[in-house]
């Protein structure tokens, strides 16, 4: 494998991001009648002005416009990201109860108040990215505020790990999914790997020991738990004593972790840091072996009887081409590289939407778009796109600063 294969790589990436993702997300999603950012846009950049605004959204872009400002020194982003931090500080913080509210309506009213652990960890994550930013103790200060929100609340002191959702006052609630398409248990592989992810960006500025110990107790959760030890897919779904409830198998899940994982060990320089690396490569390799089509696109989703949705949504694409680099990156192995480069161009044939700005939500098994999915929603946001590509970036240098990769 050549180097000018992955300087290639780099380049599509490069000029994607810049001309395709960032003039999309500075300009299309404001909401210059009622403030912060659109709830919702369709397929034809179609605004919907009743749609909610939802916590998930809010967060991604404040990380989203955090980070790109740290890459590209763009005043604008940081202009952007002023914006999502004040409008999620301003609206979506429980004043009373503490945490962070779920949905708000189009005028910025509180209108889904529960208390969903998945959505206070984005907010940490995203708090954590603007802090980096801009060192403002205010933004760090929250972020910890909302760290010790979850401890205080969230934990399970019993059997470890973290209950899913709570009503605004953190009382026990029956209704637990984070969408319809989500099992109603209490706890979930999504809300503890988000929740790893969090503590990981908050620990890069915020270094205590307490903190440490709870990624090393997540860490230590995914692999005694969620992992599934036989078929290195993550468990989905759980009751309150990790026994599993789900069989079906996320792959762009299964792939976002790989990396996620290994990322939190090295940060915190984790005792387990060569368990994690082997497990990762491990998930990858699974995900490379079951779960990529012919066409280099990452099927969605799977049971032990084989594909039961052979759809390719636009974040397992993008999660794939980063977690196939870092794949790379532990083993050597260039069958990873060539996967990354090869889910890369299905990306650009068939999730770029070239037409209306950003990425397509999903496309069928005949690579066509769904047309009524959204462009922007309360689950489409910047994120995994933006984020991969930042990434893409970043591992590419890595390696070629470091070696000369020959076929």
């Amino acid at each position: 494998m050549s180097v000018d294969k992955l300087q290639g790589l780099k380049e599509s990436v490069q000029l994607e991001l810049h001309e395709g993702l960032l003039p999309f997300w500075q300009t299309q999603v404001i909401d210059y009648q009622n403030g912060g950012f659109i709830g919702r846009m369709a397929s034809d950049r179609s605004i919907d002005r009743r749609a909610v605004k939802g916590l998930i959204l809010n967060t991604r872009l404040l990380w989203t416009y955090s980070a790109i400002y740290r890459y590209a020194r763009e005043d604008s982003f940081k202009t952007l990201a002023r914006r999502a931090f004040d409008y999620l500080v301003d609206k979506f913080i429980d004043p009373e109860f503490g945490g962070a509210y779920w949905f708000l309506d189009a005028q910025g009213t509180p209108v889904d108040v529960k208390k969903r652990i998945y959505g206070q960890a984005f907010f940490i994550y995203a708090l954590a990215e603007f802090y980096r930013m801009t060192e403002e103790k205010h933004a760090l200060d929250l972020a910890c505020r909302l760290y010790e929100v979850i401890e205080g609340n969230a934990l399970d002191r019993n059997y470890g790990g973290y209950f899913e959702t709570f009503e605004r006052n953190w009382s026990v609630t029956e209704e637990l999914r984070l969408s319809p398409v989500d099992m109603n248990e209490k706890k979930s592989m999504n809300t503890h790997l988000h929740l790893l992810e969090a503590y990981t960006n908050l620990y890069r500025v915020w270094k205590t020991k307490q903190l440490e110990q709870k990624i090393v107790d997540l860490l230590k959760l995914f692999l005694g738990h969620i992992i599934n030890q036989q078929t290195w897919h993550f468990h989905l779904f759980f009751d309150e004593q990790w026994t599993p409830k789900s069989e079906r198998i996320s792959f762009g899940h299964d792939i976002e972790g790989s990396w996620l994982l290994v990322e939190a060990a090295t940060v915190i320089q984790a005792e387990l840091l060569a368990r994690v690396r082997d497990v990762s490569l491990d998930m990858a390799r699974r995900v490379l072996k079951e779960g990529v089509d012919r066409d280099g696109g990452l099927l969605y989703e799977a049971d032990p009887s084989g594909i039961i949705d052979a759809d390719k949504h636009w974040w397992p694409q993008a999660e794939a081409v980063v977690g196939f680099l870092h794949a790379y990156q532990l083993s050597g192995d260039e069958g990873f590289i060539r996967a990354a480069i090869k889910t890369w161009s299905f990306i650009e044939k068939h999730i770029i939407d070239k037409k209306n700005g950003d990425w397509f939500w999903r496309v069928s098994k005949e690579r066509k778009p769904y047309k009524d999915d959204p462009k922007v929603s309360e689950w489409k946001s910047a994120y995994h796109s933006c984020r991969a590509c930042l990434e893409i970036i970043d591992r590419i240098d890595q390696i070629t600063a470091t070696e000369k990769v020959e076929m």
